[in-house]
């Protein structure tokens, strides 16, 4: 089995718009060539309850309501990626919509319509992951390039 370190899981969601503009391979792809291995993913059209779930925190903003209507709106794909600082690494990836290189900079131009979310830190993505999947939905696989990416 892979040492804990490199096995920290993170959430990432391609949200409506990466979906409806056919953004996924560009997601999962600069993923793939970073190392993380992907130990869950599905497409689904998620209701309210999960979206409200999984964006609680939010509720007293004033942007909640049109978040709620827009993450209802179509299709998502949920995902876990797994490896060593996988969540740190995934927020940088993410960056924002004027940070080029990253998934926002590249792909979006305008905050209310960002592309995904990434979970902000391990035990968010440990309670984020509990929304989106089941335990028996993970899927624990060896990466057979272990050594080629960290070394070991």
């Amino acid at each position: 089995a892979a040492p804990a370190a490199l096995q920290e899981r993170t959430l990432l969601v391609a949200k409506p718009d990466a979906v409806q503009r056919r953004l996924l391979g560009d997601i999962i792809q600069r993923f793939e060539r970073r190392g993380f291995k992907l130990v869950a993913m599905k497409l689904l059209q998620a209701d309210r309850r999960l979206v409200e779930q999984h964006y609680e925190q939010l509720r007293l903003k004033p942007f909640y309501p049109a978040l709620v209507a827009y993450m209802t709106s179509g299709p998502v794909v949920a995902m876990v990626w797994e490896g060593y600082n996988v969540v740190r690494c995934t927020r940088a990836m993410v960056g924002d919509s004027s940070a080029v290189g990253t998934i926002r900079g590249d792909l979006s131009v305008h905050i209310t319509r960002n592309v995904v979310h990434a979970s902000d830190s391990a035990e968010t993505a440990r309670r984020e992951i509990g929304f989106w999947f089941r335990r028996d939905e993970l899927v624990a696989w060896d990466s057979r390039d272990r050594d080629n990416i960290y070394g070991l």
